[in-house]
């Protein structure tokens, strides 16, 4: 702070201490928070969107519950009207699995399309397609790629990738389910990497032979030995897996301990396949890494948080950020707060 106009720095502090209280409230969630100064206050308001698209991939398979992971937390979340969107199969019909799915969440609409083009009609709307203001969901480079290209025209969850899956295993746990855990998430095909990673050698040859008999799904896996498991947090914490399994006691440990993951599954009972379905974490997660600064799906994602000001008497507040406006090389900013002094006959 060295060189700074004792006004400015003034100005500066008053501007440090406002900002960190209102953006404690913002921390405190749920439902409108008011933060009360000596002249103003300022009220945290939350809102969904009023309408949001849920694209629900199906070139290899009907999703249905990814219709159950994007509308429902759309619905939680106070969206008004939300559409889903999925390709049809070869004889033009969405698969009757997604329709119950869409009839049991609530979903307001139904559209028979998919790929980048229905990214695009969800996104600047169609004749018969509404635009939307968020578009989430899973689907192939196609359709993620379009969603990076709509972005700013349309919030978006993020770019799904390929699903993967790093599980940190104890020795002596039952290598059957976790060599299950891994094989579920090969079945996503092409691009997704499953990676076990432990001290004991004994497991990893389990995993080992379990592993080689299976099916070619064009997944990536990959068995790592690591002298103790706080290489293994390292080693995890690095890739910011879509899925981390902690399974045995030793590894169960390290859960309090992991920042970056999209979805952290604690205990040999707790399989990533039942936070695909039933558990009640959402399954649209950041894949590629993304874990060290993107989240899962959740109502959040379709928030805007969005500050009302009101203040009664404008007199400090000009007066301390006038002369941070004018060391920015804003005049009129500084004038225009100083106005409200004259106006409330302070000055």
């Amino acid at each position: 702070a060295r060189g700074l106009d004792p006004a400015v720095r003034d100005g500066l502090q008053r501007a440090i201490y406002n900002v960190a209280a209102v953006a404690s409230a913002v921390m405190e969630r749920g439902g409108p928070r008011a933060v009360e100064f000596a002249r103003h206050r300022v009220l945290l308001r939350e809102s969904p969107v009023a309408r949001a698209g849920v694209y629900v991939p199906g070139g290899r398979a009907p999703y249905p519950s990814t219709v159950v992971m994007g509308v429902v937390s759309a619905r939680a979340a106070g969206v008004e009207h939300v559409a889903v969107c999925a390709p049809p199969g070869s004889d033009g019909e969405l698969d009757p699995v997604i329709l119950g799915a869409c009839g049991l969440t609530g979903a307001s609409a139904v559209y028979r399309m998919g790929g980048a083009q229905a990214v695009a009609a969800l996104a600047h709307g169609t004749e018969s397609v509404g635009a939307v203001q968020v578009i989430v969901g899973p689907g192939n480079l196609y359709v993620q790629e379009a969603k990076r290209q709509v972005l700013g025209q349309v919030g978006i969850d993020g770019f799904a990738g390929p699903s993967d899956l790093v599980a940190i295993a104890d020795a002596g746990i039952d290598p059957r389910p976790l060599a299950l855990d891994l094989l579920a998430q090969a079945e996503h095909g092409p691009g997704s990497l499953v990676i076990a990673i432990s001290s004991s050698s004994e497991l990893l040859d389990q995993l080992d032979s379990s592993l080689q008999g299976a099916r070619d799904t064009g997944a990536l896996a990959r068995l790592a030995w690591v002298p103790d498991l706080e290489l293994a947090l390292a080693l995890a914490q690095a890739l910011a897996p879509e899925h981390l399994q902690l399974l045995g006691p030793q590894a169960e440990q390290l859960a309090p301990r992991v920042t970056c993951a999209g979805c952290v599954f604690v205990g040999t009972a707790a399989g990533t396949a039942f936070g695909d379905y039933i558990a009640g974490s959402n399954h649209i997660l950041p894949t590629g890494g993304a874990a060290r600064f993107a989240s899962g799906l959740s109502p959040l994602h379709f928030l805007r948080c969005f500050a009302e000001v009101r203040i009664d008497d404008a007199g400090e507040l000009a007066r301390a950020a006038a002369p941070v406006a004018r060391a920015e090389g804003f005049e009129l900013h500084a004038r225009s707060m100083e106005a409200r002094i004259r106006d409330n006959g302070t000055g």
